[in-house]
């Protein structure tokens, strides 16, 4: 693989290693990206109202997953193939043009027609974390890797208790006006801090979309990898789905606003992202996704054993912590398969997490109206248990 060939004051300290500075505006553009997938779910109700309650209004959260979605799969492997700083850029800012139009949408169908775009171009922040990869070197690729996907995680858990209390003292227009210098923001720090980056592959855009069956069944610790944080994800996604209902139920009878201040609760789990990869570092990731799966499992006992605040507190916390040590775990693995194909790569696990992802939340629903919050508990439960099982099959085929 060729260097990335490195401008002054770019990303290395003299010793081939990625600079504070660097890192830590990556990781908040990665924050800035994946926010703009979330701002609009607790802000629904408002725009519905809007909007007389038209029901193509509620198709906006699912049409910014779809964008999401295509933007995965047809956006992440053109970093292998042209110059990623610039895609990077580019990218942030047709987000911000995106968020502009959403923020001046006349009609609903508009609105779920721009959050497709909006959808896709947030994939820009998994443009950055195989970038942050390629730069770093291998014996502190975990911890790197790690601190960018803190701000990945920032941006998830925060932007659902931003853009719920602009939205209710604003307006939803006014949240996705303040999505555009954001997005702005990000463009300008890719451009003052990535290095120019030279295309790792030769290959024409048709010939890598269809590699990536071939990386698929190249790689048993891709597959491996993206089945296990897809099961991981589907039950991080589960809590989170039922999350409001259950706090709405008779057992506790508090409102939306309660069940968005755990993200900020969530948050914590920011610190878990780059301490997991620097365990990864020194022990290997292989043991930190045992730790990972070990501890998705215990925060569903939590919740099922102790029904508290408390107890949801803490649990949200295990859980969080469990979710992004396995997430960057995994992300260690997939990348040092192959390193003139990280974004593919990243494209083939990512798609995998997201479908899980959405999967996760599907079962919630059904299971909680099958059952309430103790089936929704054993669900979360047993996607945690399958993903122990996978490793644990994995790890003696290729041990």
């Amino acid at each position: 693989m060729a260097e990335p060939s490195r401008t002054a004051g770019a990303p290395a300290d003299g010793n081939g290693n990625v600079g504070q500075v660097t890192l830590l505006a990556m990781a908040v553009a990665c924050g800035i990206a994946v926010a703009n997938i979330y701002y609009n779910q607790p802000m629904l109700g408002i725009i519905e109202a809007e909007f007389q309650h038209q029901p193509i209004t509620g198709m906006v959260p699912t049409a910014t997953q779809i964008g999401y979605a295509l933007g995965l799969f047809l956006l992440l492997p053109l970093g292998d193939l042209i110059n990623r700083r610039q895609m990077i850029i580019v990218q942030f800012i047709i987000l911000a043009a995106a968020l502009a139009l959403a923020a001046l949408a006349p009609s609903a169908w508009m609105l779920v027609a721009v959050s497709v775009i909006v959808g896709a171009c947030a994939t820009v922040a998994q443009q950055i974390v195989p970038f942050a990869a390629s730069l770093a070197v291998p014996e502190k690729r975990g911890a790197t890797i790690g601190t960018v996907m803190a701000g990945v995680l920032s941006g998830i858990l925060l932007s659902r208790t931003l853009s719920g209390f602009v939205g209710e003292h604003a307006g939803w227009r006014d949240m996705f006006w303040i999505g555009v210098p954001l997005a702005l923001v990000a463009a300008g720090l890719m451009f003052a801090v990535l290095p120019h980056h030279t295309p790792t592959s030769t290959l024409r855009y048709h010939e890598a979309i269809r590699s990536l069956g071939h990386l698929w069944r190249r790689h048993p610790s891709l597959r491996a990898a993206t089945i296990i944080q897809a099961l991981m994800f589907a039950s991080f996604t589960a809590f989170w789905t039922i999350l409001a209902l259950y706090l709405e139920g008779p057992k506790f009878r508090l409102g939306a606003d309660i069940a968005g201040l755990f993200g900020i609760i969530g948050a914590v789990g920011i610190f878990a992202a780059p301490l997991a990869g620097r365990v990864a570092d020194k022990r290997g990731p292989h043991f930190v996704v045992w730790l990972g799966a070990g501890l998705t499992i215990a925060a569903w006992l939590i919740f099922g054993v102790w029904a508290s605040i408390i107890s949801l507190v803490i649990g949200v916390i295990v859980l969080d912590f469990g979710i992004q040590s396995a997430l960057i775990s995994n992300q260690h693995i997939v990348y040092a398969l192959d390193a003139d194909a990280r974004n593919r790569l990243n494209t083939v696990f990512m798609t995998g997490m997201f479908l899980g992802g959405a999967t996760g939340s599907a079962l919630a629903m059904l299971a909680w109206g099958k059952g309430g919050w103790g089936a929704v508990c054993w669900l979360g439960a047993a996607l945690g248990l399958t993903a122990f099982a996978v490793k644990f099959t994995h790890h003696r085929r290729h041990p």
